[in-house]
């Protein structure tokens, strides 16, 4: 049996460890019992290792252990168990250390002319038919083993390539050694490989028929190889810079490595930054091998290797818990994949070792993970070039599409994302920033790509003179042979310039708060610097960013400050003297919670607190402003329209919004709504009605309603046409000091007819003694809705007067006795108040001095309402003596 023989190849020790977990799966499983007996027996017949000793030729070896079970007959056994059991085993082979490629080997020389036009091989994205390649192998002079060199095309993996398309090179030969050797890439061909071999009888034509024998083999060496060279220098730039950071600024290890990771694709893990820093630098550098993540530019190595003859191979990768775990990355798959390939290949003469070329200018730097052996099994080194075809360009694009950049900045950086292999080679090459102006004519900016910084950095020190402040640029350059452009984004000049605020953010500049602007101007991306003083020129805290073209962000923190003015500093890049802008901190304003206007009304309520800081508000064109007889206290503040004519128009939608502004000068927005027409009543007339035996003054205002009175006041419904029965009358005093509810259930409400209501008030029970002033009332429907306040009278507090005292002299004053005096306001003998005596303010006497009465009559004026003159006869005695 040839298949048992050939697993002999592999010795007992090695194969144990794999077995291992395939023998406690079988134990549990009794149906594959019988497949378990039989790879023991194949693996007690080991005796010697003939392959090289790495985990992915005996997962190999594994795989194949399967297949040669089934042709045994184990017809029984599973699908099912076979999956599992290749699950088991893949984490042990995926255990092992992966091939690592830190030895280095031989070195080339290599540059290729297209029509003409030569670039070294470290720019070269691709190969294309009568592409000349000059190729000159650097061996030192004492080099005692002669390699041959071999350059081989291909057409793909079902088609052997001619012999033709072999070339042997001597690099031992004098003329090679000095001159190198050019080599045409023929028409048709698809792929292209180097070999170099120790020199020995038959090596040539014996390489030739391997690699016509199985071209498909090498086409995905060659894919493999050139994908994990590719990826292999985006892992060494990240593994070169974190290490310079390290040495040199350790405190920016986490910026730098985010911006790394950002432009090579490179995969950090955060838990390293919870760690100390001198600790920082080692857990982002270990497992270098598995940093690499998938690259958007190229064809992603996992899905090509999940068809053809590796698909075993992926599978079992999938399963194993690491990969997983997100650890498989291309790089890895590319250098492990690739070995395992050629592992397979070797022969009783040769075994064939993959070899990464990391080019640097026109050197091609080999990267061995095996030393090469020159006893037979002698190695032969595999080299992938560039892929034949045309090169695809890279995605470049800006990490932020929306960022405006400005020329004055030193250093700008243009932060670009997509394409880790500009950053990591040197096929991109030749870049510069073409700036365009409005009249099409353009200039051109060097430009670097920085990895460490994130993206490409534009030298700036050769700007030309007068430039347009608006301008659009483009980052330009080269992909191999190809010239190729990438993002385009506006670019700005520094000028001073005119910043704008929002009207309506001034009102949250409020001392004791945190306040955040927008600055708007053309120049905003040339910012560089804002600082925030207080008028004592203490700096404020203050944090700004730009968030889109021309609009800046800026928080500032008034949390210690008091209301004031403030100026903004802003310093622009090229320019020796900042823009000012003058800001103003506000004490706490207004809450203002919404306005409100029925059909047909004239005036408006608007609700909220510290409504004495409305100045006016404008909703829909119409302009309202406060009635402000008396101090605004309460919840609520009534505005009237300026041109009422103007309201019969005024139509509101659910989401109108009114604008307020404030006594100084601010802003503010405030929800405004139609509400349903209001209830309506109509004073239709009114009595007052004093106590019998009272002191009766009369008062020349009718409108006058003593506290000890009794108010009696018919109203007629207009809106509703009828009065409900649960509806109320509001009375209360003009600045809402005091108010009571007449209702038809507390009995001050008697209703005359579904139309008319006699509505009962006793000022002294509803309000107390301290009530006066205007009084006015309302109607308060049944569903809680308020029609307008009208006026209703005038309280007025009296004093209780019982006597006048005279001597009988005329030109002596008489004395007025009573109580409660310090209610008058002064008191005279005749209606124009000629000789009237005022009554200080603090007055507690029971007496005062007045002027002798024109028969029983004074006139008075009281302090609760100065402006009315009333009159009162009194018994007029003489002085006691």
């Amino acid at each position: 049996m040839p298949q048992v023989r050939w697993l002999s190849a592999v010795p007992l020790s090695r194969q144990l460890p794999l077995l291992a977990p395939l023998v406690w799966m079988l134990a549990v499983h009794n149906v594959c019992g019988s497949f378990a007996a039989a790879i023991f027996r194949l693996a007690n017949r080991s005796t010697k290792c003939a392959g090289r000793n790495n985990f992915r030729f005996h997962q190999g070896q594994l795989m194949n252990r399967f297949r040669v079970a089934r042709r045994l007959h184990f017809a029984a056994l599973p699908f099912a168990c076979a999956v599992t059991l290749a699950s088991l085993a893949a984490p042990q082979a995926f255990s092992g250390a992966p091939p690592s490629f830190d030895l280095a080997g031989p070195r080339l020389e290599m540059t290729v002319d297209r029509a003409g036009h030569k670039l070294p091989i470290s720019q070269v994205a691709g190969l294309l038919a009568g592409d000349r390649l000059w190729i000159h192998p650097l061996f030192p002079p004492d080099q005692s083993i002669h390699f041959l060199l071999i350059v081989a095309f291909l057409q793909g993996t079902t088609n052997p390539p001619p012999e033709q398309w072999f070339i042997r090179v001597e690099t031992w030969s004098k003329q090679i050694q000095q001159e190198g050797t050019v080599v045409t890439v023929p028409n048709g061909a698809q792929q292209a490989l180097m070999f170099l071999a120790p020199e020995t009888g038959g090596d040539f034509s014996t390489l030739r028929s391997t690699v016509r024998g199985r071209p498909g083999v090498f086409v995905r060496a060659t894919r493999d190889l050139e994908q994990a060279s590719l990826d292999r220098t985006r892992l060494d730039e990240y593994l070169e810079q974190i290490r310079q950071t390290s040495e040199t600024d350790p405190a920016e290890l986490k910026k730098r490595s985010a911006l790394l990771a950002q432009t090579l694709h490179i995969k950090v893990d955060e838990e390293c930054f919870k760690k100390p820093v001198e600790q920082q630098t080692s857990c982002l550098t270990q497992n270098s091998e598995q940093l690499v993540i998938d690259d958007a530019h190229s064809e992603s190595v996992v899905a090509m290797l999940t068809s053809g003859p590796s698909s075993d191979l992926i599978t079992a990768l999938g399963a194993s818990p690491v990969a997983r775990g997100g650890y498989y990355s291309p790089y890895f798959g590319a250098v492990v994949d690739v070995a395992r390939l050629m592992n397979k290949l070797h022969t009783a003469t040769y075994q064939y070792l993959p070899a990464l070329s990391l080019p640097d200018k026109d050197e091609l730097n080999l990267k061995l993970n095996s030393p090469p052996s020159f006893q037979n099994p002698k190695s032969v080194l595999v080299i992938g070039l560039p892929a034949i075809g045309t090169a695809p360009v890279p995605p470049l694009r800006l990490v932020n599409a929306r960022e405006t950049f400005c020329l004055q900045k030193s250093p700008l950086v243009i932060p670009v994302e997509g394409a880790p292999l500009v950053f990591s080679t040197s096929i991109a090459h030749d870049f510069v920033l073409r700036v365009t102006g409005k009249s099409a004519e353009h200039f051109e900016l060097p430009a670097t790509a920085d990895a460490v910084r994130g993206g490409f950095v534009i030298d700036t020190r050769k700007l030309p003179a007068n430039l347009d402040w608006k301008l659009t640029g483009t980052l330009s350059g080269h992909w191999g042979f190809a010239a190729f452009d990438g993002p385009t984004f506006p670019v700005r000049v520094a000028h001073p310039g005119h910043w704008v605020i929002p009207e309506t953010e001034y009102a949250g500049l409020v001392a004791g708060r945190e306040a955040t602007l927008h600055l708007q101007s053309d120049s905003a991306a040339c910012v560089e610097k804002i600082e925030a003083q207080d008028p004592a020129g203490k700096a404020l805290k203050a944090a700004w960013k730009q968030v889109e073209d021309g609009r800046l962000e800026l928080s500032l923190s008034l949390k210690d400050e008091s209301a004031s003015e403030l100026k903004l500093i802003v310093s622009q890049a090229g320019l020796a003297q900042p823009d000012v802008v003058s800001l103003h901190a506000y004490a706490e304003p207004a809450r203002l919670d919404s306005f409100a206007i029925s059909p047909g009304d004239a005036k408006g309520v608007l609700s909220g607190n510290r409504l004495d800081q409305v100045a006016s508000l404008e909703v829909k064109g119409v302009t309202f402003i406060p009635e402000r007889t008396e101090p605004v206290s309460g919840n609520e503040l009534e505005l009237a329209a300026k041109e009422p004519a103007e309201t019969a128009a005024l139509k509101l939608s659910g989401n109108a919004a009114a604008r307020v502004t404030l006594n100084d000068g601010r802003v503010l927005d405030v929800p405004a709504t139609v509400k349903p027409p209001r209830p309506k009543v109509v004073l239709a007339s009114k009595s007052v009605q004093t106590a019998a035996g009272s002191l009766q003054v009369r008062f020349a205002n009718p409108e006058e309603l003593p506290q000890t009175a009794r108010l009696s006041f018919f109203v007629k419904a207009q809106n509703p046409a009828h009065f409900s029965p649960s509806a109320k009358i509001e009375v209360g005093t003009k600045d809402g000091t005091f108010h009571t509810m007449l209702s038809v259930a507390g009995g001050t409400l008697i209703p005359q007819d579904a139309k008319s209501v006699l509505a009962i008030l006793d000022p002294a029970k509803a309000f107390g003694p301290g009530a006066f002033g205007a009084l006015r009332f309302r109607l308060v429907g049944a569903d809680g809705a308020h029609g307008d306040w009208q006026p209703l009278a005038v309280l007025v507090r009296t004093p209780a007067l019982k006597e006048v005292r005279c001597p009988d002299s005329a030109d002596r004053p008489c004395t007025l006795s009573g109580s409660d005096l310090f209610l008058l306001d002064s008191v005279a003998a005749d209606a124009e108040f000629k000789n009237a005596v005022a009554v200080p303010e603090g007055f507690v006497s029971n007496t005062l001095s007045v002027p002798r009465p024109v028969g029983t009559l004074l006139y008075l004026k009281l302090r609760d309402d100065p402006a009315t003159v009333g009159t009162v006869a009194l018994p007029v005695l003489p002085e006691d003596n």
